[in-house]
């Protein structure tokens, strides 16, 4: 018999009914480890999702390492949250490195540099295989098309999803000339969804198609769209816009860099998601980064509950320009900028990019949501835990 990890041996379970989520989301606490942290030789950071094991207890986080510093790669993490702390510097406890497997490609073969830029996964232990997502490129040097493919949990490929053809880049490089068509660079698929039922698998695009709207700027949202699969079939399904909202503030330079867009999401039902909308402008301060002494960099991370219920179906839609459509409701749960440590300070949130369910605590629920340092010694690997009331 081929070896699994022991999270992998657990075909025989179903996925636990969720929580019907109120609008009140507890913070717990946090644990920030060092960009300096290394497992295994290789950087440990670039967490850009985080899925939780329940027959382990422990998580599975897709690093976006574009087989630049080390492989494309996955951890196995161990996180106790008995030592989270409601503090602005609470050190690295409880947070463990387990193990670490190598993503390959479609020939079972390592990923070369820059081929892929890995960024969203999730287990399907019934099936035993693990769902994930590349966001491709669209860059001077070439177009590269976004997937969502699966995989085995020793990381050997196990086929891809075939995406509507709207989904692939043509045209520019920047995707802003007319004509031009899928994802803008960086703003493809970087959230992966596993529905309850184990019957369906959602990604989302973080901003518009470039056929359907702008990217994201001050006073201008923009028109990302959610695309389903039926896992029985492999075929695409429903799909439906999700209206991001605008850019919240100004980079502190004109011309800098500066987004809003969605990182991840997770499934609570067949049509209800919690959607994470993470804005970043360079140079805009953000409260409690300098007791971390970080950059002037500014993150505002924003939780929304979404429900897909009477939204336009927009499947085998080439672009939603000039036809009416229903985006999916979208409502607000937490605004991460509202939370505070036991002293008062105000939680300094990095790059927020991935979002799970957690173990129960107490009888209630909890939420996972890690950040990717982007490998930049300015920034840090963040876990934060809240408490579903």
């Amino acid at each position: 018999m081929k070896y699994l990890p022991r999270w992998a041996l657990a075909a025989g379970l179903t996925l636990a009914a969720l929580p019907a989520l109120s609008q009140t989301l507890t913070y717990l606490g946090q644990q920030i480890v060092p960009t300096s942290a290394t497992f295994r030789g290789l950087p440990a950071g670039g967490l850009s999702s985080i899925d939780y094991v329940a027959a382990t207890g422990h998580y599975l986080a897709i690093c976006d390492d574009r087989s630049d510093r080390g492989p494309a790669r996955f951890y196995e993490l161990a996180l106790d949250l008995s030592k989270f702390r409601r503090s602005a510097t609470p050190g690295d406890a409880g947070v463990s490195w387990v193990n670490m497997t190598t993503i390959q490609d479609l020939n079972g073969q390592p990923f070369g540099r820059n081929q892929v830029d890995p960024e969203s996964l999730r287990l399907d232990a019934r099936r035993q295989l693990i769902y994930w997502s590349n966001e491709g490129q669209r860059m001077n040097t070439g177009l590269q098309n976004p997937t969502l493919r699966r995989m085995h949990p020793d990381g050997r490929p196990a086929g891809e999803f075939t995406l509507p053809a709207y989904y692939l880049p043509t045209g520019s490089a920047g995707g802003l000339a007319a004509g031009d068509t899928g994802p803008y660079n960086n703003l493809a698929f970087e959230s992966v969804a596993l529905t309850p039922d184990g019957k369906s698998l959602w990604t989302m695009t973080e901003n518009g198609l470039a056929q359907d709207s702008l990217p994201t700027a001050v006073g201008r949202g923009s028109r990302a769209r959610m695309l389903s699969f039926d896992l029985d079939t492999g075929k695409a399904g429903a799909e439906y816009i999700y209206d991001v909202a605008p850019l919240p503030f100004p980079p502190a330079r004109e011309g800098d860099f500066a987004t809003n867009g969605v990182p991840d999401m997770l499934a609570l039902s067949d049509h209800e998601f919690i959607v994470i909308e993470r804005a970043y402008a360079v140079g805009a301060a953000t409260p409690g980064v300098a007791a971390l002494n970080q950059q002037p960099t500014s993150n505002t991370i924003k939780l929304f509950k979404v429900d897909t219920r009477g939204a336009t179906d927009v499947s085998g839609w080439t672009s939603i320009k000039g036809r009416e459509v229903v985006p999916v409701k979208r409502t607000l749960l937490l605004d991460l900028s509202s939370l505070t440590h036991d002293d008062g300070s105000v939680l300094a949130v990095d790059n927020i990019e991935g979002i799970t369910l957690g173990p129960v605590i107490n009888g209630k629920r909890t939420l996972i949501l890690v950040s990717d340092n982007n490998f930049n010694p300015a920034q840090f690997t963040q876990f934060i835990a809240l408490l579903i009331d």
